[in-house]
């Protein structure tokens, strides 16, 4: 497998599962991503402008491949709600062979 085509995964949180199904949607029509997994039920405690927060939120998982790394991240931080989203990336060192297949067969952003 080149390393270009070793899939990565994402991760983000969003408000809402409607908010994760909009975005997740919007990169997987761009051909960005081949899936996204949307976990409801979060509940996150961090300091944002001083103050100490807590909310309910929505963990994201979007599976990728390595080239798509920066239009992802992209195109994630420009359609995400957030002011500054959590954007992570997770390299992934194996992968079973066909479902990596399958991620760089549905990730097609990059193909002319």
């Amino acid at each position: 497998m080149l390393e270009n085509d070793k899939p990565i995964l994402i991760y983000t949180t969003l408000s809402s599962e409607s908010d994760a199904r909009q975005l997740g949607r919007a990169l997987i029509e761009r051909g960005l991503a081949a899936c996204v997994n949307i976990l409801p039920g979060m509940t996150s405690i961090f300091r944002w402008d001083g103050e100490l927060q807590q909310e309910r939120e929505v963990v994201m998982i979007v599976k990728s491949r390595a080239k798509l790394t920066q239009p992802l991240l992209a195109a994630a931080e420009e359609l995400h709600p957030y002011e500054t989203p959590a954007l992570l990336v997770i390299p992934i060192s194996e992968a079973a062979t066909g479902f990596a297949s399958w991620i760089t067969a549905q990730t097609t952003a990059d193909d002319s």
